[in-house]
């Protein structure tokens, strides 16, 4: 399995011949308004360009998957990915509750019941609730769902979703042992109320509940993510977590074997290493 870090919280996952594209956003540097009013500077987002491999990567696109989408979240879906998808035809999956919103924007959607496990690709899939956010900001946002993905000879992996580390996610990671756990660290905030993803603390406390395979994205790609990789990668080094917690560059891929017992090899670039899962 070849997960690849796009952008902010857009990855593509390869297994074998199947390419599976998660919460687009295709949009330039700059296209999008900026997210914080208030204290700093403002910026529009993304604040980074698309990597240089994001054309060969999209080519490869076979399936889409999307864990959140409505109430303004252009940060998983943007206008730039739906045209994209629409016209490539590619089959969408996502939440019942997401299914309406896409299918009117003309997008071959497949929904997933929340309730119970469904068939996905070779294997099946089943739906984590998410908690992007509490209190006043919490009832305004579109929380979503995770994915616990398992396939036949591949690793299992858990992708969180816009979330806060609740009690759901613990028991997700404790119930399922996933290999790979993929997670966003970004520490969102807007001008008022608390984060509404995981920031460091809480990164790192993923780390601590799994001696699996992590992988922490969202980051340094929109003005309300204060969050840096430099930052987290501090207290994973401090860890001496390096071999199994990993915070991808835009463009980088990890590639994992179908076992624990197998090496990770982490490639960006043209550049390669080899190593051994804790």
């Amino acid at each position: 399995m070849n997960i690849t870090q796009v952008r902010n919280a857009t990855v593509v996952i390869q297994i074998g011949q199947t390419v599976v594209l998660v919460d687009p956003m295709l949009a330039p540097k700059g296209a999008i308004p900026a997210l914080k009013y208030f204290g700093v500077e403002r910026r529009r987002n993304p604040l980074v360009d698309l990597p240089e491999n994001a054309d060969s990567l999209l080519e490869q696109v076979t399936h889409c998957l999307i864990t959140h989408c409505q109430k303004g979240h252009f940060d998983h879906l943007d206008r730039r990915a739906i045209k994209w998808l629409r016209e490539r035809n590619i089959p969408v999956f996502c939440a019942e509750g997401d299914a309406g919103f896409l299918q009117q924007k003309g997008l071959l959607v497949i929904a997933l019941n929340p309730e119970r496990c469904s068939a996905f690709l070779s294997g099946q899939i089943q739906l984590i609730p998410c908690l992007h956010g509490r209190g006043l900001i919490g009832k305004m946002m579109a929380h979503g769902v995770g994915y616990f993905i398992q396939l036949p000879d591949e690793p299992s992996l858990y992708i969180a979703g816009d979330t806060l580390l609740t009690d759901e996610v613990r028991q997700c990671i404790a119930l399922n042992q996933p290999d790979i756990t993929l997670i966003p660290a970004g520490g969102a905030r807007f001008d008022l109320g608390g984060d509404i993803i995981m920031g460091v603390d809480e990164a790192i406390a993923v780390g601590e509940l799994t001696g699996k395979q992590v992988i922490a994205n969202h980051l340094e790609a929109l003005d309300h993510c204060p969050v840096s990789r430099v930052q987290l990668q501090a207290e994973v080094n401090r860890r001496q977590w390096q071999e199994r917690f990993f915070i991808p560059a835009d463009g980088e891929t990890l590639t994992f074997g179908a076992h624990q017992s197998e090496a990770v090899q982490v490639m960006s670039g043209p550049d390669s290493y080899i190593a051994d899962p804790a």
